[in-house]
């Protein structure tokens, strides 16, 4: 590869709701226009979203992807939203070959839409929605090296306008958004996050160090409390696997009263 690759983790929200108004949501939203307003137009975006697992892996191939509206309960709007972005069956179709070049299943799927993890997020980021757009999904099992070696084979393309973007989150134990804070889930996720930070963006960190954090990251402190499913946190493992070196930058956040984080790579 003769370029740095391009990635970015964002955390994502819960459900809809930055797309609503929700105060709890406005410094995610705020974050993410700061960031389109920063980093380079991407020419496509691979997007691995917190809410598709499969096996064998797959990825979205129609050339005018769906919306998939996958949360209950919230207003009738939530049902009506748009995001009208192409997506790209060639690019698609070089995803696949190269993660089969490095012995990982694919299969390019042309009925699969786009998740609220992938239009939520991309709404905010490019409301025009004229960027293509491709979603991979999780390996099943959720195994810390698979995803970032699924990262690492993604350097394969080689193409210095693509925009690797994991949506997740750094913080995912849904009963403790919706329970009163306490002093110690206060500093259940504040550990979390301080490790999180240092684990992506130390340069002191070796390489082999940083995938041993990331490989062993359910010892971290409060892991389980923050993850209690480490769904969320894959998405992460794949950006890093495809940069291959710390986070150039860090946005320290608070989503639904809960300390988050997002890292960009060589944007």
């Amino acid at each position: 590869m003769n370029h740095d690759p391009r990635a970015l983790f964002l955390s994502h929200g819960g459900g809809p709701l930055p797309l609503l108004g929700d105060a709890t949501h406005a410094q995610m939203v705020s974050c993410l226009q700061k960031i389109a307003a920063e980093i380079a137009r991407p020419s496509a975006i691979i997007l691995i979203s917190a809410h598709w697992e499969a096996d064998p892996l797959r990825v979205t191939a129609a050339a005018s992807p769906e919306l998939i509206y996958d949360y209950k309960g919230f207003p009738p709007a939530s049902y009506d939203i748009e995001y009208p972005c192409p997506g790209n069956p060639s690019l698609a179709a070089d995803i696949c070959q190269q993660l089969e070049n490095a012995g990982i299943d694919c299969i390019a799927d042309q009925t699969r839409g786009l998740d609220h993890g992938v239009f939520v997020p991309l709404k905010i980021l490019y409301p025009q929605a004229d960027i293509p757009c491709v979603q991979l999904s999780l390996q099943k099992g959720l195994d810390p090296l698979r995803h970032i070696e699924l990262g690492a084979a993604l350097r394969g393309l080689d193409d210095p306008s693509l925009l690797v973007v994991g949506s997740g989150f750094t913080f995912h134990n849904m009963r403790a958004f919706f329970s009163p804070a306490s002093h110690e889930s206060v500093n259940a996720n504040v550990a979390f996050e301080n490790w999180l930070i240092d684990t992506c963006v130390n340069p002191e960190v070796s390489e082999e160090q940083r995938i041993e954090r990331f490989l062993n990251w359910s010892s971290a402190p409060s892991a389980r409390y923050c993850h209690p499913r480490e769904e969320h946190l894959m998405p992460l493992l794949v950006c890093y696997g495809y940069a291959g070196s710390a986070a150039t930058k860090t946005y320290q956040l608070e989503i639904l009263h809960k300390k988050t984080s997002m890292y960009s790579w060589h944007c």
